[in-house]
């Protein structure tokens, strides 16, 4: 007779029916998640072809547009920062995040706020109209740019300023202002269309990775497994242990029974003492030492020595090392596969080729495979900047 409850419904149907509602609400929560994003590129995208600007936004400003120069966009309550001590800032790249992090509301430390006002964004320049006066970041001038993953703010460094100084911006307008400063900058050097074909190949991926449905699960396929609390698991536990105990109690000593003891020493011993089977003569064998294998962080196939590569010819790098595959942090094409010996001449980190993304830098300095990635670096302080061919 079946099991039943009061309703007359077998425990497979209830085992079915809670099945299903879990894998619906997986697949929509997965999919309203897709959605956001899929909203979000396209918005990007959108906004990357229509980011045209107006000379007329710029009358009522206190400031002289030069000749050909028409304003973006503006934002009050911006804060102008300065920092005494800073490294080399990287250089400016055309990389699109469209799924920037969460910032807080918050001051890095030894950066110093000395100013506060309008800050425009023009064709030519991003200026910022301070009570104390004015400043401005020209595009041509621009030598390294460095957005705080957790802070909301951009640091820019040019040729003519010997301090490093940047913008220190309200949280809501951080993601806005970062994008519209790239298409800025890919603007002024006319690489505006490379933004737009990151924009596109980043939609075309998502439409790829969108969550398919789950399938429904009817009682059939229900197993009595169910019926036990901790389903499967626990019938696996309780399988582990009827195997285990038993070879436990085979290894250990059988119980010795009272009086064994003197039936031994009763039993008259041997007379004759048994002699040990001869034993083969031992062959000595001259044991050779082979290559010991070098442990690396690369590919799990053997990659090519330090010694066989080739050497590595003088180019613009842009910081990055030296290395005979010609990458660099200057610009060109992203790398979604490697060569095999990357790691030789860079710090990839653990589980590098496990990756599913393009090359790109940490900010602790090692490189991973995860570019275009939500958790970008995750465990390296975060993305710092792409690798290019």
């Amino acid at each position: 007779m079946a099991k039943t409850d009061s309703t007359g419904s077998t425990w497979r149907y209830r085992w079915a029916h809670r099945q299903n509602e879990r894998r619906q609400r997986s697949f929509r929560a997965a999919d309203e998640a897709w959605r956001r994003r899929d909203e979000e590129l396209r918005r990007l995208r959108t906004l990357a072809g229509s980011f045209h600007g107006s000379a007329d936004a710029g009358a009522g400003l206190p400031m002289e547009l030069s000749p050909g120069e028409v304003v973006f966009w503006t934002l009050p309550a911006a804060q102008l920062v300065e920092v005494r001590h800073t490294a080399v800032l990287p250089a400016p790249e055309l990389l699109v995040d469209p799924d920037p992090p969460v910032v807080r509301p918050r001051r890095p430390e030894g950066v110093k706020v000395t100013d506060a006002g309008l800050a425009v964004l023009t064709n030519r320049r991003l200026v910022l109209l301070g009570g104390r006066g004015r400043r401005d970041w020209a595009y041509g001038r621009m030598t390294g740019l460095s957005h705080d993953p957790g802070a909301p703010v951009t640091l820019i460094q040019v040729l003519d300023r010997r301090r490093t100084s940047g913008l220190l911006l309200p949280t809501g307008a951080v993601a806005d202002f970062r994008f519209k400063l790239t298409l800025a900058f890919a603007d002024a050097i006319e690489q505006r269309a490379a933004v737009v074909a990151q924009l596109d190949e980043l939609i075309e991926e998502h439409t790829a990775a969108r969550p398919v449905r789950p399938a429904i699960v009817t009682p059939a396929q229900a197993h009595l497994s169910a019926l036990v609390p901790g389903g499967r698991r626990t019938v696996a536990a309780g399988a582990a242990l009827a195997l285990i105990v038993p070879a436990m109690l085979f290894e250990s000593d059988p119980p010795v029974r009272p009086g064994s003891e003197v039936a031994s020493a009763a039993t008259p011993a041997a007379t004759a003492t048994p002699t040990a089977p001869p034993l083969a003569p031992v062959v000595p064998v001259e044991q050779t030492t082979g290559p010991k294998p070098h442990r690396s962080r690369s590919a799990p196939t053997a990659s090519p020595s330090r010694d066989a590569a080739p050497q590595p010819v003088a180019e613009r790098r842009c910081g990055a090392p030296a290395n005979p595959y010609g990458y660099d942090f200057c610009g060109g094409s992203r790398i979604r596969e490697p060569a095999e010996g990357v790691c030789d001449w860079f710090d990839c980190v653990p589980g590098f080729w496990s990756g599913r993304g393009w090359l790109v830098q940490c900010r602790d300095g090692t490189v991973s495979l995860t570019g275009g990635q939500r958790d970008s670096c995750a465990g390296h302080r975060g993305f710092r900047r792409t690798v290019w061919t």
